[in-house]
């Protein structure tokens, strides 16, 4: 080794990862219905854990792909295999991406901001929620099920959770708090190397899941459909908010596996 490159000190390598493990706990515990026990004191605010927000995904879709490859193997029909695959999803996630597009689908069918913040801070769901859950569910599941191959579709399905939740920090990054209380005020604002940590994070279990061409259709999608989402979001609401965060979620996701569509069928 030359002496102008030295190793970095062992306490300041088991700092970084002891602060990562930290994050990944932080969000580990937001993101799903994981029980993970937290020191509050130690803790750091959600919009210090977002690097972790794409390994969280991994962990999220790589469950979804063992419940596809099972149901695979017990000869189970490409569509039901890809329900289950999905069900697996929200139950490890409390659908909580699912809530946050149902509520922001509402939000948007009325007029004027505050009469969107107000719906959709309502707990009953709408005509407009019901349809983008229905919507949402059916496309995840038809493209999945059209991938059919079990391996390509659990490499899928990790690449879509992980890239869809590294979506997520640099909204949080570009765009303030549409209220000055709940979800999004207290998460605070991500640091600017941590967004790109993240996003590079997403981008390289993407190219890994989908392949280079599957991975630049994913991309391109990805920033066609997560553009229109959050300008309608600023737009109508000043800002973002915790079910703003949830629906451009479940839009990235699906753009990844509209790609896998096209890309690998």
């Amino acid at each position: 080794m030359p002496a102008d490159s030295p190793l970095p000190p062992l306490a300041d390598t088991s700092g970084a990862l002891a602060r990562l493990w930290l994050e990944l706990r932080v969000a580990l515990a937001f993101l799903t219905r994981v029980p993970v026990p937290l020191d509050t004191e130690a803790a750091v605010p959600l919009a210090g854990a977002v690097r972790a927000f794409p390994l969280v995904g991994l962990g999220v879709g790589l469950a979804g792909g063992i419940v596809y490859l099972i149901a695979d193997m017990i000869n189970l029909p490409p569509v039901i295999a890809a329900l289950l695959a999905v069900a697996a999803t929200i139950a490890l996630t409390g659908a909580l991406h699912e809530d946050g597009l149902a509520d922001m689908a509402d939000g948007l069918g009325a007029r004027g901001r505050d009469a969107s913040l107000r719906i959709m801070r309502d707990s009953r769901i709408g005509a407009f929620g019901v349809l983008a859950l229905v919507l949402s569910l059916a496309l995840r599941v038809a493209a999945i099920a059209v991938l059919v191959v079990p391996e390509t579709v659990a490499l899928v399905l990790i690449a879509a959770a992980a890239a869809s939740r590294a979506c997520l920090p640099p909204v949080m990054y570009a765009l303030p708090p549409a209220r000055s209380d709940g979800l999004s005020f207290s998460a605070g604002t991500p640091e600017r190397g941590h967004v790109i940590a993240a996003v590079a994070t997403g981008w390289l279990v993407l190219m890994l899941g989908l392949g280079f061409l599957g991975g630049l259709v994913g991309i391109l999608l990805i920033g066609a459909a997560g553009s229109a989402t959050i300008h309608l979001v600023q737009r109508r609401l000043g800002g973002h908010t915790g079910d703003a965060l949830g629906a451009i979620q479940q839009v990235a996701e699906i753009a990844v596996l509209l790609a896998a569509v096209i890309a690998l069928t």
